[in-house]
């Protein structure tokens, strides 16, 4: 498979049948930009198709894991209904194209983990977190409502009230937590984040292929029954991006200040 037509994307060989996944630059956090949204909903069909694939690691260069969306990106999808429709289907097609790939996914997460990255972090079938590690998905902090990824796995994974409490309050969980919790599969130091995804990658590299696919397939149905909520999730946070609530969020982010949203919505 080739595939050197991906810019944000680091794809290399580890070993045979191991692929390495790399979001962003050393020494930056990886942030989705355009470009970089799209390539990762797209790698996943890829990964599908690769012959030589039978496990993928992904892990993120630098500071952390991920850094979320590109404020500039973001405030476009305040402004322009093609930019709201074609970031919609690019979430809606990283979340299923994950769930649809029949190659083994690791991801190892360090330092934050947000957006897009964390999506695609807690989607994966087997997912390691740094202790140190800090996972937080800011969709109200934002003033938009938590689509991606949220209320397809999270309640599944750390149940509704946790999911909840985490999702509407936007709290970092370290690593440590979201193990504690069952939102992620493992922790270990950060040191050893690397060596561990890579591990676990060799384990299920050496495996029945046939056998632990069939498994993921018959797992992943858990995730396709919540496809209704996902689906929903996903729209209202798109129609979130043409309210007043989100230009808040933005310009408070900008500002590095606590938003002040109205007291109250619109009737819905």
């Amino acid at each position: 498979m080739d595939y050197s037509s991906y810019r944000d994307l680091k794809v290399r060989t580890l070993e045979p049948g191991i692929l390495e996944i790399v979001m962003g630059e050393e020494g930056k956090l990886a942030v989705a930009t355009a470009n970089a949204h799209a390539e990762m909903a797209r790698i996943w069909l890829d990964v599908d198709r690769d012959p030589q694939a039978r496990v993928a690691i992904l892990r993120g260069a630098g500071k952390g894991f991920s850094a979320g969306g590109d404020l500039a990106m973001v405030e476009k999808m305040t402004q322009d209904f093609a930019e709201r429709a074609r970031v919609w289907r690019e979430a809606r097609d990283l979340v299923y194209n994950m769930i649809n790939c029949s190659k083994i996914i690791v991801s190892a997460m360090h330092g934050p983990a947000v957006g897009a990255g964390l999506v695609a972090g807690l989607l994966a079938d087997i997912s390691i977190a740094a202790r140190s590690a800090r996972l937080i998905d800011g969709h109200t902090r934002l003033g938009v409502a938590a689509g991606d990824h949220a209320a397809i796995v999270w309640p599944l994974l750390c149940g509704m009230a946790k999911a909840k409490y985490y999702l509407l309050t936007c709290r970092a969980i370290s690593g440590e937590e979201a193990e504690r919790l069952g939102l992620v599969s493992l922790t270990c130091e950060e040191s050893e984040l690397q060596a561990k995804a890579l591990e676990v990658a060799r384990e299920l590299a050496a495996g029945a292929q046939t056998a632990l696919r069939w498994t993921k397939y018959s797992l992943n149905n858990w995730l396709r029954m919540a496809g209704p909520a996902f689906d929903a999730s996903l729209a209202l946070e798109v129609l979130g991006f043409t309210g007043p609530e989100v230009k808040e969020g933005i310009a408070s982010h900008r500002e590095k200040r606590k938003p002040s949203f109205p007291p109250e919505p619109p009737d819905f």
